[in-house]
């Protein structure tokens, strides 16, 4: 019997099918084109910068960051709040390969991971009330 050998071009297509299927500030401005094309150019450098301010709605925060890790609600004597989380992403790439014999026979066997960081720690919170962003909290834990 033959040992397995395993093909890498598979596990490489499958590595880049996941890294395709995240979005860019550009595939989210064209989700979005309409707010886009009518902010102000000052806002649309910013989004392009994946930069958000005071003032925003929410189609240009998502433009600007993409979709949030978490959402949080905040309930207070003044009213409801919508709260976005972002947490700092950190791509990691990882190869593995194992070997193993006895019996007559030989296995082997590979696995590519894809990380994306720690999601303990919020890095951005973005804080909306009436439609709009009211603050932004910022993390300075490193």
């Amino acid at each position: 019997m033959k040992p397995y050998v395993p093909c890498f071009s598979a596990v490489l297509s499958a590595f880049l099918l996941v890294l395709t299927g995240c979005s860019t500030t550009d595939s989210r401005i064209k989700g979005h084109q309409a707010a886009f094309d009518a902010a102000p150019p000052a806002v649309q450098a910013k989004i392009r910068a994946g930069q958000v301010d005071v003032g925003y709605t929410p189609d240009l925060v998502l433009m600007a960051l993409g979709e949030p890790d978490r959402r949080y609600t905040r309930t207070t004597a003044n009213g409801t709040t919508d709260i976005w989380a972002y947490v700092s992403h950190k791509p990691s790439f990882s190869i593995g390969l194992g070997v193993i014999g006895g019996g007559g026979g030989t296995m082997v066997g590979s696995g590519v991971a894809v990380g994306t960081g720690d999601r303990s720690d919020d890095k951005l919170r973005v804080i909306f009330s009436g439609g709009r962003v009211a603050a932004l909290e910022t993390s300075t834990r490193r």
